[in-house]
């Protein structure tokens, strides 16, 4: 069945948005509550007196940019609106991610449906249609600097409205479904290609929806990731025959930090019940390495990295971000800033940068569990090391990942560069910053499964003792998909498994439901 979303404007949460990621774009269906529509017809009434008393207002009755002082006459209006599309299709490279072009295609809708836009009532029936009907605009990834809004690529996904590009068409039946031009699209669906009218083009274009349907994206997955770290984390702890004392969480009061309390409280709900390290309590290990007894810190950080940018893109999932802004109360129509990417900007990079901490401390968790110098166990996880080189190169693939992040990890929020012959002289790069995080969340990922099959394969010297509850729960899920190592094998695919099963939510899921709820 499909997923129906209400957009009043204002109450848009991240959990509504959650099924656009979990279906792949298609099967989503949108609703605009009534007050939302009243308000839209208001803030048209402004536009419409404004156009006739004649008097030159940015983006409705003058040209854009640069070109602010240039009148434009009222029967010029509409193609004004149809010329700001098509020239600013000026997107390049690969496209985005469908789920992520639906994101955007609802966060638009939502963010006119304010009521400070403009626009007709019309416009945004047509809108939730195209959502409706399953039509998906191609969109490039580059091109946008933060600033106008996401200027080029929102220009994609509204020229594909007025019949140029192409799309991916979600139809009824497979004769309706896949990859056509926009105007094909369009016939199928029964509908024409919109006619803007004046301010129309404006609205759709002005927005920072690029950056926040990524952003969207991101905090869906990263979630599941914090909580497959600690996961991972414990079930290094026992392959390695660490302690539990630092998990106490009378640390945690004595931090004062919530991310390290709940850091701390899944990796003690994961080593519950464990006799690998009731077995070694006594052992003459007086510390453990920091990867091991740092997980508290380190990924407590990144836990209140996560809960800040989230707070901060739910704020921005309801905002207007259009130029110029009606306000329908007192007639006025004003220009600001408010398409400026900035404050998603920052945060994205933010969380590129706690995304990366946890690839550290992963790799050298990794390093802990192949050296057999600092493991006690055999060299590279393989029962015999010589002839074979187990999990030698996984250890490198892993270190290369990390350190690719911290180049990733340079910021994009404090580069800047004007635009539009300088009158646009500060701009964000915040679709620079979302994709740049996307990839070190990935890598993330990747060096997280490696340490998955290198723990779960360490286990295999030991196994004869019972792990905690959430480690077994971890060991069983990866073992009914990949086998132990016990000589050299193609490894690439049991990489790819792990990632699937960490990347798809099933080894969190897997263990909640060995040991409760994790906290994120």
């Amino acid at each position: 069945m499909a997923t129906t979303i209400v957009l009043d404007g204002n109450s848009l949460t991240l959990e509504q948005l959650a099924p656009i990621f979990a279906e792949g774009g298609h099967g989503i269906r949108v609703r605009i509550a009534p007050a939302a529509k009243q308000r839209v017809q208001r803030s048209r009434a402004v536009v419409e007196r404004a156009i006739a008393s004649g008097q030159p207002i940015y983006g409705i009755t003058t040209g854009f940019g640069k070109l602010k002082n240039q009148f434009i006459p009222e029967q010029d209006l509409a193609e004004l609106q149809k010329n700001l599309i098509l020239s600013h299709c000026c997107g390049v490279g690969d496209y985005m991610d469908t789920e992520e072009v639906t994101c955007a295609q609802v966060l638009r809708l939502n963010g006119l449906l304010r009521g400070h836009s403009g626009i007709t009532l019309s416009l945004a029936e047509n809108l939730a249609q195209l959502i409706n009907s399953g039509l998906r605009p191609l969109v490039p990834k580059k091109g946008s600097v933060g600033a106008s809004g996401d200027l080029a690529p929102l220009s994609h996904m509204a020229a594909a409205y007025l019949g140029h590009g192409d799309v991916i068409l979600f139809g009824d039946s497979s004769k309706n479904t896949g990859l056509m031009p926009a105007a094909e699209a369009l016939r199928r669906i029964g509908m024409k290609p919109l006619e803007l009218r004046a301010k129309e083009g404006l609205a759709l274009i002005n927005g920072t929806e690029i950056i926040k349907s990524i952003a969207v994206g991101l905090l869906l997955r990263a979630e599941n990731l914090s909580k497959a770290a600690d996961i991972l984390a414990a079930h290094s702890i026992e392959a390695l025959l660490g302690s539990a004392r630092p998990f106490d969480e009378r640390f945690a009061t004595l931090k004062g930090q919530p991310g390290h309390a709940r850091a701390a409280a899944n990796v003690r709900a994961c080593l519950k019940g464990s006799k690998v390290l009731q077995s070694h309590a006594d052992c003459d290990r007086v510390q453990d390495p920091y990867s091991l007894r740092c997980v508290p810190q380190v990924h407590g950080a990144f836990k209140a990295a996560y809960a800040h940018v989230r707070e901060i893109v739910e704020n921005e999932l309801n905002a207007v971000t259009d130029n110029p802004i009606v306000f329908p109360d007192t007639g006025e129509v004003h220009s600001a800033g408010q398409f400026h990417g900035q404050p998603l900007s920052v945060v994205l990079d933010y969380l590129g940068l706690a995304l990366a901490t946890l690839a550290n401390i992963s790799e050298r968790r990794i390093e802990q569990l192949v050296n057999p110098d600092l493991s006690r166990l055999p060299a590279f996880l393989t029962p015999k090391p010589g002839l074979n080189s187990g999990f030698m190169i996984a250890q490198v693939a892993a270190a290369a990942l990390a350190s690719e992040n911290k180049i990733l990890a340079h910021p994009a929020s404090v580069d800047t560069i004007p635009t539009s012959a300088n009158q646009e002289d500060h701009v964000s790069m915040g679709v620079t910053a979302a994709r740049k995080a996307c990839e070190i969340l990935e890598n993330t990922e990747r060096v997280l499964a490696l340490e998955w099959l290198a723990a779960a394969q360490a286990r295999e010297f030991h196994g004869e003792l019972k792990a905690g509850k959430g480690v077994e729960a971890s060991q069983k899920l990866l073992r009914s998909r990949v086998s132990a190592l016990t000589k050299d094998r193609y490894l690439a695919d049991d990489i790819s498994t792990a990632h699937m099963l960490l990347y798809g939510g099933e080894l969190v899921a897997a263990v909640e439901k060995a040991c409760g709820k994790l906290a994120g």
